[in-house]
C-alpha cells in the first residue's frame, strides 16, 4: 500500500509543475514582524549548527509540542530576480556542519557556499560561513550593464554553560548591482548605473535554559554604507523577563507572566540630492499575562513605546522633532474544542522603525536619499480557525482589519533634473523609487495548510488577500492584491535523493510611472507626464530542486528557477532572469 502511495506522490509532483502554472497569485506577509538575525548561520538549512547539549536533559524530558507553521511568502525559494538571491539548495536532510558546494548555470550564474565549524574545550564552538552568488544579467534584453553579485561572510561563536547558551555572530554582506530598470529614456550602453551596499552586523544572544525571571537577552548592531556615501548605524537591546507555569489552586489553570524591555537607536545620513537625515530613539515595554488550561488560553497585555525622532534635509527650514508616547493593545484568546478545531482571535498593534537597511531588503532600487518615518499600527483585529487532523493535516485560516498611520510603500521617482541630456547619474533616468507614506485601513484574509501523507513527503500551500484603503492615494503602489505559494518536498532511497518544488504566484500591482518628452526651442528640456494607474503584471514563478548523495561525503545537486521562463517585472522596468538551471557538487568533511 505504501508503494502505491509513493508512486502516486511522485506522479503528483510531476503533474504539479504543469497544473500550477495556470495560477497567477503569490503570498504577501502583512505586518511582517522582523526578528533580529542573531545567528545567520542557524537560519540556513544547509548550515544548521548542531547543538549537542541544548536543551539540557531536564528540559528535554518535557513532552514535545508542535504548532502550525505559517509558511512565509518566499520559503526555500526566492523569486527569480536578477539581483543576487540566495539559491543555495535547502533540504530537510541531515544537517552537516562542514561542507563546500559550487554550482554554475546559464546567465553566467556562479554559486559558492561553504561552512566550517569545530568544537573546542569547554563546549566552545566556533565557525565560519561563506556564500557568494553572481550573474551576468540580461545581456540580450538590456543594452546597458545589468550584472549583479552578492557575498556574505560570517563567523560565529557558541558557548554552552550550565545555566544558558551564549551566541555571538559577526557578518559582512556586500550587494553589488545596477539601476538597470530604464523604461522612459534610452541612454548609451556604457552608462554607469552602479550601486553597491555594504553592511556589517554584530549580534549577541544569551538564552537561559529555564524561564525563571530573566529569560533571554539580545543585542543587535548594524553598520551600512552605499556607493553614494549614505551611512546608517543601528543598535538595539532586548531583554525578556518571565515567570511561567504558576498554578492557580486546583483549577488546572496555569499562569505565565512576561515582560519585554527594549531599546533601539537608528541614525541615517544621506549625502545625495536633498541630503535627508533621520535619528530615532525608541524605548519599548511589553507586559503580558497569560492564563492557560490545556490548549485553551487567554493572553492580556499591551505595548508602550517612547519615541524620540528627528528629521532634517536641505528643504526643511528647521529640524522636525517628534517626542511621543504610544500605547498599543495586545490580547489574544484560543478556545480549543479539540485538536482539530481551535478558534482564536485577538487584537495587536505596534510601532515599526523603517530603516534604510530594511527598505533595501524589500526594494534594492531605492535612490540613496530617503525620508524615513516610523509606521504605526494603531490596532489590528483578527479572528481565525486552526487545527491538526490526525497529525497529518494542519491548517490555519484567518481574517483581520486594522488602522494604520504612515503606511510605507514604494513610489517611482521622476527625473531629478529636467535638463535635456542623457549625461546624468545612473539613478536619474526615472529608474529609482522612494518610500511613500499615507494613513489608512488594511483588510487581510489568509490561509495556510500543511499535509504529511507520507513520512518522506511534505506538501504545503498558502494564499493571502491584502487590501489597503488609503487617505490620500487612490491605490497603494507596488503591493499585489492576491498572493500565494504551493510547495512539496520528497525524499527517496533512504534520503539519498531529495526533491523539491515551489511555486510562487502574485496578481498584478498598481504603480506610478512617467512618460518623458523633450520640449522647448532652442533650449530643450524634458517634460514629464505621470501615470498614477499604471500596472505591473502578475506572475507565476515555478522552481524545482534535486540533490543526490553519491557518497556520505559527496553529493550532486541541480536547481531550476523560473521554469516558465517568464521575464516578469518585480518593479516597473526591472525584469527578472528567465529560466535558470544551476548544477553543482557538494563536498562534506
Amino acid at each position: 500500500m505504501n508503494k502505491k502511495i509513493q508512486i502516486l506522490s511522485i506522479l503528483f509532483l510531476g503533474v504539479s509543475s504543469v497544473a500550477f502554472s495556470q495560477i497567477k497569485e503569490e503570498k504577501l506577509i502583512l505586518n511582517k514582524k522582523r526578528e533580529p538575525e542573531v545567528k545567520k548561520i542557524e537560519k540556513k538549512k544547509t548550515s544548521v549548527v548542531i547543538e549537542k547539549n541544548y536543551p539540557p536533559e531536564e528540559k528535554s524530558a518535557n513532552p514535545v509540542k508542535y504548532t502550525i507553521t505559517d509558511v512565509p511568502a518566499v520559503s526555500d525559494f526566492k523569486t527569480s530576480t536578477i539581483q543576487g538571491e540566495d539559491v543555495a539548495p535547502k533540504f530537510d536532510g541531515t544537517a552537516q556542519n562542514n561542507y563546500f558546494q559550487l554550482g554554475m548555470g546559464n546567465y553566467g550564474k556562479i554559486l559558492a557556499d561553504a561552512n566550517i565549524s569545530t568544537t573546542l574545550k569547554n563546549k566552545l564552538e566556533v565557525g565560519a560561513d561563506v556564500h557568494v552568488l553572481s550573474t551576468n544579467g540580461l545581456k540580450k534584453v538590456y543594452p546597458w550593464d545589468s550584472k549583479q553579485s552578492s557575498a556574505t561572510l560570517g563567523a560565529f561563536l557558541n558557548s554552552y554553560g550550565e545555566k544558558g547558551k551564549i551566541n555571538v555572530n559577526a557578518e559582512y554582506g556586500l550587494n553589488n548591482y545596477n539601476y538597470y530598470g530604464i523604461y522612459a529614456l534610452a541612454p548609451s550602453a556604457d552608462v554607469d548605473l552602479k550601486q553597491k551596499v555594504n553592511q556589517f552586523k554584530v549580534n549577541g544572544y544569551y538564552d537561559f535554559y529555564s524561564n525563571e525571571i530573566l529569560n533571554d537577552v539580545r543585542v543587535k548592531s548594524s553598520f551600512l554604507s552605499d556607493h553614494f556615501d549614505a551611512k546608517e548605524n543601528q543598535a538595539s537591546i532586548l531583554a525578556n523577563l518571565s515567570k511561567h507555569a504558576v498554578e492557580l489552586g486546583k483549577s488546572g489553570i496555569v499562569m505565565n507572566t512576561d515582560l519585554g524591555l527594549g531599546l533601539e537607536t537608528v541614525k541615517t545620513d544621506f549625502a545625495l540630492l536633498n541630503k535627508n537625515s533621520a535619528t530615532f530613539f525608541n524605548g519599548g515595554i511589553t507586559p503580558k499575562l497569560t492564563f492557560a488550561k490545556g490548549e485553551s488560553y487567554l493572553m492580556l497585555g499591551s505595548g508602550i513605546n517612547f519615541l524620540n525622532a528627528r528629521n532634517s534635509n536641505l528643504i526643511l527650514e528647521e529640524e522636525l522633532k517628534n517626542n511621543k508616547t504610544y500605547w498599543f493593545p495586545q490580547a489574544e484568546f484560543q478556545v480549543a474544542a479539540s485538536k482539530e478545531f481551535k478558534f482564536y482571535g485577538g487584537v495587536d498593534g505596534g510601532l515599526k522603525l523603517n530603516t534604510y537597511a530594511e527598505l533595501l531588503q524589500e526594494n534594492p532600487f531605492l535612490v540613496s536619499d530617503q525620508m524615513l518615518r516610523p509606521t504605526e499600527t494603531q490596532y489590528h483585529v483578527y479572528a481565525g480557525l486552526r487545527g491538526d487532523i490526525d497529525e497529518t493535516f494542519k491548517y490555519d485560516v484567518s481574517a483581520g482589519w486594522g488602522k494604520m498611520k504612515n503606511i510605507m510603500f514604494f513610489g517611482a521617482n521622476n527625473l531629478f533634473s529636467n535638463e535635456f541630456t542623457l549625461d546624468r547619474p545612473g539613478y536619474d533616468f526615472a529608474n529609482t523609487f522612494s518610500a511613500v507614506y499615507d494613513d489608512g485601513n488594511v483588510s487581510d484574509i489568509k490561509g495556510s495548510l500543511q499535509y504529511f501523507p507520507l513520512e518522506n513527503l511534505i506538501l504545503d500551500a498558502d494564499v493571502r488577500f491584502l487590501k489597503y484603503d488609503l487617505k490620500n492615494y487612490d491605490n497603494i503602489y507596488n503591493v499585489p492584491l492576491l498572493t500565494g505559494s504551493i510547495g512539496a518536498k520528497y525524499t527517496m532511497f533512504e534520503k539519498k535523493l531529495s526533491l523539491g518544488f515551489k511555486g510562487i504566484f502574485a496578481s498584478d500591482r498598481t504603480t506610478n510611472s512617467y512618460m518623458l518628452e523633450g520640449v522647448g526651442n532652442p533650449s530643450l528640456f524634458f517634460q514629464s507626464t505621470e501615470d498614477t494607474d499604471d500596472k505591473v503584471g502578475g506572475y507565476a514563478d515555478l522552481n524545482l530542486s534535486a540533490e543526490y548523495k553519491i557518497h556520505k561525503n559527496f553529493s550532486i545537486f541541480a536547481l531550476g528557477n523560473n521554469l516558465l521562463s517568464s521575464k516578469y517585472q518585480t518593479y516597473k522596468g526591472y525584469k527578472v532572469l528567465g529560466a535558470q538551471v544551476v548544477g553543482g557538487v557538494k563536498i562534506t568533511f
